[in-house]
């Protein structure tokens, strides 16, 4: 019988759905306490209509944040994004678009900035993928797009960001376990995410003289919409069962992360990737 924490649906588009999800990821834990730890600030999260990206936003409402959610075209995921954001008793605000447009990522951090008066984080999470066995099969089209969406978005929106970021601001980016061990089948994404590493580490020291913090995060197998909108469905069935624990994670075990680096409790922390993963042991 098929577990039923695992997405099961085999999805027709990148980045997918959330809602054509069955079952439903975890957003937020029933037991999580918010404990004012973003009070008054403004985020904003891109990707941040469905997975890792929906857990995040929700909990930095929780958390206090009025938050921002750049999204590509999934429309009703977004629309429930904020819904759950508003009933968390904090503002939102939800902007369509592609981050790998420089045009895009200017635009939406000035909407932000007219409608909040301020931002203090910024989550880099928007992100594809695309299965390919073999190596000399991704296209120039598929290599130039993958790493348009997850490296040259992250450049793009926190050039945007900066001239808006003060003392004390944090910026988080999403990297990936497959950045640490790689991945046969996803060597473009993966290369994004192992520049995405380097990125933060090199960001951190140069922000460092205007006391703003990067870290990042680097997931490992987690239930979000991304994944049955990539593997084929025996894939997705068994997905997360490599690791120690046995099991996918779910966002709402990932976003506490982007959290703890996004607030003051992390305040003598950059340059460093923390690793929510199902106990797999990686170098760095």
């Amino acid at each position: 019988m098929p577990d039923e924490s695992k997405p099961q649906a085999k999805q027709p588009r990148q980045p997918g759905s959330q809602r054509m999800m069955s079952p439903q990821p975890e957003v937020i834990r029933a037991g999580y306490r918010g404990a004012g730890k973003l009070d008054g600030k403004v985020v904003i999260v891109t990707g941040g209509d469905s997975g890792i990206g929906r857990s995040v936003a929700v909990h930095f409402a929780r958390e206090g944040a009025d938050t921002a959610i750049l999204y590509l075209e999934e429309h009703e995921d977004a629309q429930e994004t904020l819904r759950m954001i508003e009933a968390e008793g904090r503002r939102g605000i939800a902007i369509a678009g592609d981050v790998g447009t420089r045009t895009f990522c200017d635009c939406a951090v000035a909407e932000v900035i007219e409608k909040f008066g301020r931002l203090d984080a910024l989550v880099n999470n928007a992100a594809e993928q695309h299965l390919v066995s073999d190596f000399e099969k991704i296209t120039e089209e598929q290599l130039v797009r993958t790493f348009r969406t997850n490296l040259f978005g992250y450049f793009f929106m926190t050039q945007a960001a900066l001239p808006h970021l003060r003392e004390g601001a944090a910026i988080v980016n999403t990297t990936s376990v497959t950045a640490y061990r790689g991945n046969p089948g996803l060597i473009d994404y993966s290369s994004t995410k192992g520049a995405i590493v380097s990125f933060t580490r090199s960001l951190s020291k140069a922000l460092a003289e205007r006391r703003i913090r990067v870290n990042g995060v680097a997931p490992g197998p987690i239930c979000t919409p991304l994944i049955p909108a990539t593997f084929p469905e025996e894939k997705v069935e068994k997905h997360g069962e490599q690791v120690p624990l046995g099991r996918a994670g779910q966002p709402s075990e990932v976003a506490p992360c982007y959290v703890f680096l996004a607030s003051p409790d992390s305040s003598y922390i950059s340059g460093q990737v923390l690793h929510p993963n199902g106990g797999e042991v990686v170098n760095g």
